[in-house]
C-alpha cells in the first residue's frame, strides 16, 4: 500500500532534499522499513543498534501521534499520510 511520508527539514539531507516520499506498507513499521531501505542514511537517525524505532522519533497519521492508535503496528490504507516529527530539545537556562 502506497503511503507518503512527510520528512521534516532536518532529515531531508538524507532525502535528496524531498519533502516528501512514497513508501509501501500494511503497518506503520513496514512502511518506515521501506523508507529507511531506501534511503539507507538515514537508518541510523530513526533506529537504535537494536532495529527499535528511536524514542525521541515521534510519527502521526494524519493529525493523530501513532502512541495514541496501535503504535507501529497502525494499520495503513492507500494514501494515508504520516509525518515524521524529531523531538526538538535544547535551549538555554537563564
Amino acid at each position: 500500500m502506497p503511503v507518503t511520508i512527510q520528512i521534516p527539514t532536518a532529515l531531508r539531507v538524507f532525502t535528496d532534499r524531498k519533502s516528501e516520499v512514497q513508501a509501501k506498507g500494511a503497518i506503520i513499521a513496514e512502511a518506515i522499513a521501506d523508507f529507511a531501505a531506501s534511503y539507507p542514511d538515514i537508518k541510523q537517525h530513526l533506529y537504535d543498534e537494536g532495529g527499535t524505532l528511536r524514542s525521541f522519533i515521534n510519527i502521526y497519521l494524519g493529525d493523530t501521534n501513532i502512541k495514541n492508535l496501535g503504535g507501529l503496528d497502525t494499520p495503513l490504507k492507500d494514501g494515508d499520510i504520516l509525518m515524521l516529527v524529531p523531538a526538538i530539545a535544547g535551549g538555554s537556562n537563564p
